[in-house]
């Protein structure tokens, strides 16, 4: 199959509502093909964008989609994993299911695109692949254990990846979001004034900034929180 487009190609996993569609816009604006994958039905209207209903988790399908887009608009020169399932239970009503549920959908998922995108980075010798991290992805607080367990090993596992790949020109960097996005449903949930929350516009404006390093000069971890977050 031929390629139909000669702009760069960026697929965001967890393009959702919110920070993942803020990143699709974002790039889009600034020359990038985008192909966002997310587990529910999301449209966007802005050109240059192409939304497709997948669970990153199911190795197979993964796969078979990405393949499907590298056929079609090339290798991509960015990957973004922004990929959530947020749980806050007590431990011990935290099921099985409830756990392999979170780490599924943020770490598994991870492992199956990194193992899609990797090779064609490689054989290209390029490539920046950015992971969306959280406060729990450094400190975990009670109720979260299934959540910010998932998350110190999304961690892990991109730093793992990032020092076995960048002499080999690919940029991986973990981005901590220490704070409460900016979206109608964190409103609603969270009763903050937007002064104290991460606006997705401006937090994709900083991954968009790390995409542009050059090799000199690379950030492999990035925090960023509203003025107001303590830490």
């Amino acid at each position: 199959m031929n390629q139909i487009s000669k702009k760069p190609l960026a697929i965001i996993v967890g393009a959702g509502e919110g920070l993942g569609k803020s990143l699709a816009v974002v790039l889009a604006n600034n020359g990038y093909q985008v192909v966002g994958l997310n587990r529910s039905q999301v449209t966007c209207d802005v050109g240059n964008i192409t939304m497709i209903q997948l669970d990153a988790s199911a190795k197979s399908t993964v796969e078979n989609v990405i393949l499907d887009v590298i056929k079609r608009y090339g290798v991509p020169e960015v990957l973004i994993h922004n990929t959530a399932q947020l749980l806050i239970k007590p431990f011990l009503q935290t099921s099985l299911d409830d756990f392999e549920l979170v780490w599924k959908s943020m770490v598994l998922s991870a492992f199956n695109v990194f193992h899609a995108v990797l090779p064609g980075m490689m054989k290209q010798g390029k490539g920046t692949i950015l992971v969306s991290g959280a406060t729990a992805s450094l400190r975990a607080g009670a109720n979260f254990s299934a959540f910010a367990s998932a998350k110190f090993a999304l961690r892990g596992l991109t730093q793992s990846v990032a020092r076995e790949y960048q002499k080999q020109g690919i940029h991986i960097a973990h981005v901590v979001l220490d704070g409460i996005l900016d979206t109608p449903n964190s409103r609603t949930l969270h009763s903050l004034d937007p002064d104290d929350m991460m606006s997705t516009d401006e937090v994709a404006e900083a991954y968009l900034q790390l995409i542009q390093q050059k090799p000199s000069a690379w950030t492999h971890e990035l925090d960023l929180r509203p003025k107001n977050e303590t830490f």
